[in-house]
């Protein structure tokens, strides 16, 4: 592999990694506070992404505006499912997966009626022109989810470390029932929880819009990769999933870049088996975020 090669599939590596971060961590966001696993998650990321390009391909909206249209379309859903599913079915784990399951094929029947079953949409880049890196031409609108990454998760770790309703959050995620007992209501706690997910899931989506084939499978895509990476990192950890998207973004990129997407399989099942069996808590561990 030449320099060049390599810059370029570095950056592809920080970008999926960064993406599989922002769903990996809003999942064990989830998973934290309300115990729950939301199989709908992927089809939270499919939503802004479709939002996108109803917005900017269709509509002629600007990117950014269509960005933030989409953000706050997956923030209402991540509370709508909240209120209507997590909420009734709290304490009852298999029941909550259950109904999200259900709820993700329904958002992809929804997509596929109203935009089309297996036809693939290419949204226009923003920026078309690539910038370069010691000779090498890297994709420009790739590369956007890397800082919103950064300051989206790096901005979520300050919030639960420093402020008073982050804290609330944390002691939620540790015992819920004590949380209550300190007068600090569940059902807000986990409604916040669900937006900051929404919040996490509809920017991604809608930055890897103009990158991915946007298609009603799309969630099916990202779901089950950031099951992987939560289970990897330990579950309900927000550090042990970003540690464990680095390493699963770059490991696959790199691997599928050098021999073939196939071997790439290989060798992450290798690793999330390697991993589980010298740490079956995973990574950090089975902490409350």
């Amino acid at each position: 592999m030449d320099l060049q090669t390599a810059i370029q599939t570095a950056a592809n590596a920080g970008a999926a990694s960064c993406m599989l971060m922002m769903i990996a961590v809003g999942l064990s966001l989830c998973f934290g506070v309300m115990q729950m696993a939301n199989y709908a998650y992927g089809e939270f990321f499919m939503a802004g992404a479709y939002t996108v390009y109803a917005l900017y391909a269709l509509g002629n909206v600007p990117f950014w505006v269509a960005i933030g249209a989409g953000v706050g379309v997956v923030c209402a859903i991540g509370l709508a499912v909240e209120r209507a599913i997590f909420r009734p079915t709290r304490g009852n784990v298999l029941a909550g997966f259950m109904a999200t399951c259900g709820f993700a094929f329904i958002i992809q029947v929804f997509c596929g009626e109203v935009w089309g079953w297996g036809l693939m949409k290419y949204l226009p880049k923003p920026y078309m022109i690539p910038f370069e890196i010691m000779g090498a031409a890297v994709d420009f609108a790739r590369m956007l989810i890397i800082p919103f990454a950064i300051a989206g998760i790096g901005g979520l770790i300050f919030f639960m470390r420093r402020f008073k309703l982050g804290r609330a959050l944390r002691a939620v995620a540790q015992d819920p029932e004590a949380a209550s007992l300190q007068g600090i209501s569940i059902n807000k706690i986990t409604a916040l929880a669900m937006g900051i997910a929404g919040v996490l899931a509809g920017l991604a989506g809608g930055l890897m819009s103009v990158i991915y084939a946007v298609t009603p499978m799309l969630g099916h895509q990202v779901i089950l990769p950031a099951f992987i990476v939560v289970i990897v990192g330990g579950m309900g950890s927000v550090e042990g999933a970003v540690i464990a998207s680095i390493i699963f973004g770059f490991t696959q990129t790199f691997v599928t870049t050098m021999i073939d997407a196939v071997v790439a399989q290989m060798v992450i099942v290798a690793v999330m088996a390697g991993v589980l069996i010298v740490r079956p808590q995973g990574l950090m561990g089975r902490v409350a975020i």
